[in-house]
């Protein structure tokens, strides 16, 4: 089991060296075999092949290890979770040394980082300014998506400033990519210590709750291979809220706000913190007034590395940056372009773009309205329901964003997973996480190569026929999605774990 899945993750590397963007001055590209291969139009389709085929056995594996954790009662969890540990270093192992996979962002963070090194303000400044004779060589910015090349970071202040000190150690673009992973699978091993904690809170089997997060194909796909900064944001919401719980919240708020310190949206753990640390049955005044000591100190902790570092605020400006790409996966974008359609063949006249602004809007408010009515509504003093508030918040920040890809599932599922799941609720986490890892290569990675897209897209469907639908693979789904894992963890254990 463990062993397929590494496996897999080879051909996920190998297959990516052929796929993925690769600086032409990298070491790596210099290889006879790789050019030929990267050359030719087949070359690069049996790439995409062997990527999709070391995700779908990455996925199979990681269906025998969720059905064993599944069925594993109170006294095996132990050993069951540090089998579950043990695979997901074994699966990410390969992939700390790969390119930035179905994504060009790690390049940009590369850049970033040592825009932020030589004293340019990443804030005001995109990866073009690191071209041209008052900067350094080229090769930093080979692999930056051209799109990106002349934008700011739209980031806070914790990745430039893990960007700054590795762009200290090194100039090479691909170590730069190698140290921006470490910092992602800092996020990786701060859910692997939180998420058994949390589960044991909900009542649900922190074995399992551990497999569907840490290893699933979604996680090692998007989080891992892609090494995207909502790996770490998600780690230290997490974190956040295990230690406000357990140490006070002060604590959890300063991780929640370098939780929004790596992106904005992991600040909204803030409003589970006020729920696990606000008094029992506390009423709307007391929930604000403690909001208002959490969001305080949230925010020096989100603004007081920035400004220590010299990067400042700057960052605040950038934020509209994401969304000046359309993603299909973002409900606003394609209710708002819709309507802009409909607008412009019934004749209203309206600017191009109209309704597309408005509807980002509006969903942006329902954010906030959400949280509010959340924060104001779930019981206090009470984990398991906090874990429920943070799970809905982000939930809805997923939802109404006016951009999603499909690293954003990584903001929901950890929260989702660590709760008792009837057998819908837990079969749908495992289908968004199997198909959220099989698509990754589908992503802008592939942008405008439709003849990939189209070979990608059918071998994805037959690996999710055999993963999900047909026989065999329904029974193992079964053995997955049941209640009966949820009522085996003791009360006590619950409440002190």
């Amino acid at each position: 089991m463990v062993t397929k899945g590494l496996a897999g993750s080879v051909l996920v590397l190998l297959g990516g060296l052929v796929v993925a963007t690769i600086p032409p001055s990298a070491v790596v590209a210099e290889s006879d075999l790789l050019q030929v291969l990267r050359g030719a139009p087949v070359g690069r389709m049996l790439g995409l092949v062997v990527v999709l085929v070391g995700l779908g056995m990455l996925a199979s594996a990681w269906l025998h290890l969720c059905r064993t954790a599944a069925r594993a009662d109170a006294r095996e969890q132990a050993a069951v979770l540090a089998r579950v540990r043990l695979a997901t270093v074994a699966w990410a192992l390969p992939l700390l040394v790969a390119p930035p996979l179905f994504s060009r962002d790690g390049w940009s963070y590369a850049a970033q980082g040592t825009l932020a090194h030589r004293g340019i303000s990443p804030y005001d400044y995109g990866p073009w300014s690191l071209v041209g004779p008052r900067s350094i060589p080229g090769p930093i910015v080979e692999g930056v998506d051209p799109r990106w090349m002349a934008t700011p970071a739209p980031y806070g202040p914790v990745p430039l400033i893990g960007g700054d000190l590795a762009a200290g150690l090194t100039a090479d673009p691909w170590l730069l990519v190698v140290a921006h992973r470490v910092m992602a699978l800092v996020g990786l091993l701060l859910l692997a210590w939180a998420v058994p904690r949390l589960a044991r809170w909900c009542g649900a089997n922190p074995a399992l709750a551990s497999c569907l997060v840490l290893a699933s194909p979604l996680m090692v796909a998007n989080g891992v291979a892609g090494l995207h900064n909502d790996l770490l944001m998600a780690g230290l919401m997490a974190a956040a809220l295990v230690v406000a719980r357990e140490h006070g919240w002060v604590a959890g708020a300063v991780l929640g706000g370098l939780a929004a310190g790596v992106k904005l949206p992991g600040g909204l753990v803030c409003v589970a913190i006020v729920l696990v640390t606000a008094p029992a049955a506390a009423g709307a005044a007391v929930r604000v007034r403690h909001a208002a000591r959490v969001a305080a100190v949230a925010v020096a902790a989100l603004v007081l590395p920035g400004l220590v570092w010299g990067l400042g605020i700057g960052w605040l400006g950038a934020l509209a940056v994401p969304g000046t790409v359309n993603t299909p996966l973002s409900l606003p974008t394609l209710l708002g372009g819709w309507l802009d359609l409909v607008a412009q063949l019934v004749g209203l006249g309206t600017p191009d773009g109209t309704f597309l602004d408005l509807v980002r809007l509006v969903a942006q408010v329902g954010i906030v309205a959400a949280s509010g009515w959340i924060l104001l509504r779930l019981p206090t003093a009470d984990p398991g329901q906090a874990v429920r508030g943070l799970a809905l918040v982000m939930a809805a920040a997923v939802a109404l964003s006016p951009v999603v890809h499909l690293w954003y599932f990584l903001w929901v599922v950890p929260f989702v997973a660590v709760q008792r799941l009837g057998r819908g609720a837990s079969g749908a986490v495992v289908a968004v996480s199997l198909v959220g890892g099989l698509v990754a290569p589908m992503d802008s990675s592939l942008h405008g190569a439709y003849l990939a897209i189209v070979i990608g897209s059918l071998v994805v469907a037959a690996v999710a026929v055999l993963l999900l639908i047909t026989r065999r693979a329904r029974e193992r789904l079964a053995g997955i999605s049941t209640d009966e894992w949820t009522s085996s963890i003791d009360a006590t254990v619950v409440d002190h774990g």
